[in-house]
């Protein structure tokens, strides 16, 4: 009983930490609730000015990887770590972290492999995108960092890579919050055809199957990656600034081999590592996650994602969807940053 009490008490200091600190930065308020199984928040636009920056970065080895990241909120306090998708960066939680580091969270926002400043600390490293590559990474940055469990969250890759470690190292993660629910795949249901009209929505994913996808998006990774913004958020109307201080991070020496690695493998056209064979093998069995989780849908998502009800039965502990309306697309956290905060501190205070 005092266990609830004392999560209960964190769970509503934690949200007036967030909502008074929603109202100092000046940022997009939060929502009304609906019911108790699936919520439908909405999120009305702002004009207000958003954060820009997360100051002065930190870089630490991690496994295979030098890893840069962003830090904000007390050293003692319940880590949280956020991660990003593509073509993003960490600026998709530039207004989420200061909300959570006011509620005492210790929150960890990384520049996955191939992006911003994170490097290879060996220049014969293989510039692998597998999803399982990328999750170990981050276990190994928990590992540098000392961080024996975090609340992990995401989207996009950053989902996909919160859901294998929900479900490969669950004592590794206190909880989850997991933007488009599910995304545990491989090559084997890639393989699997989809309708004409869904798989138009992975153009790009065929375009990158090609030698001459490769050398389009090395020469034009800007352009390609404002179109993929625009067309995944069309009623986020973003500025030019706030692009560009992204798009900064795809500017990665190994960006371009990442990323049409990882699309290439979904479709088993490449090989990925031996030393991953295992854990994709644990993958391929699409395993239920059983720590406590919050999955999150904006109602204008652009990007192909699954409905709720295809993935609510993978999700075996506590377990709540959200969706997110106002006009909110697929960088749920940058567009919606209170109702995300807020989604974090709700999944782990139960």
């Amino acid at each position: 009983m005092s266990d609830m009490i004392n999560k209960d008490r964190r769970r509503f200091i934690g949200k007036a930490a967030i909502a008074a600190a929603a109202a100092h930065l000046a940022l997009s308020g939060s929502a009304d609730a609906a019911s108790s199984q699936s919520k439908s928040t909405s999120t009305p636009r702002s004009a207000a000015e958003p954060n820009t920056s997360f100051g002065s970065l930190k870089q630490i080895d991690a496994g295979v990887l030098n890893v840069g990241y962003a830090e904000a909120g007390p050293a003692g306090g319940t880590p949280v770590i956020l991660l990003h998708g593509w073509p993003y960066d960490i600026h998709s939680f530039v207004d989420v972290a200061p909300r959570l580091a006011s509620a005492g969270y210790r929150v960890i926002i990384p520049y996955l492999r191939g992006y911003g400043t994170t490097r290879f600390r060996s220049q014969k490293s293989f510039r692998n995108g597998q999803p399982s590559a990328v999750a170990v990474d981050i276990i190994a940055l928990m590992d540098a960092l000392k961080i024996p469990k975090a609340i992990i969250a995401g989207y996009d890759w950053g989902a996909r890579t919160a859901n294998i470690i929900a479900a490969l190292w669950p004592e590794r993660c206190e909880a989850m919050v997991s933007v488009s629910g599910y995304l545990i795949g491989s090559p084997q249901t890639g393989r699997i055809p989809l309708p004409p009209k869904a798989e138009l929505q992975w153009w790009y994913q065929f375009y990158f199957a090609t030698e001459r996808g490769r050398a389009g998006y090395e020469k034009y990774r800007h352009d390609f990656a404002k179109l993929i913004w625009q067309i995944a958020s069309p009623k986020w109307n973003f500025d030019d600034a706030t692009f560009d201080r992204s798009a900064t991070a795809l500017s990665n020496p190994d960006h371009v081999a990442i990323v049409v690695h990882n699309y290439r493998w979904r479709l088993g056209l490449v090989d990925g590592e031996a030393a991953y064979g295992s854990l994709e093998a644990r993958l391929a069995e699409n395993p239920v996650i059983s720590v406590p989780t919050i999955t999150m849908e904006g109602d204008a998502n652009g990007a192909p994602h699954p409905e709720p009800s295809s993935y609510a039965k993978k999700f075996s502990g506590r377990y709540e969807h959200r969706l997110i309306t106002g006009g909110i697309g697929h960088n749920l956290p940058q567009e919606a940053p209170q109702a995300f905060a807020e989604a974090i501190v709700d999944v782990a205070a139960r």
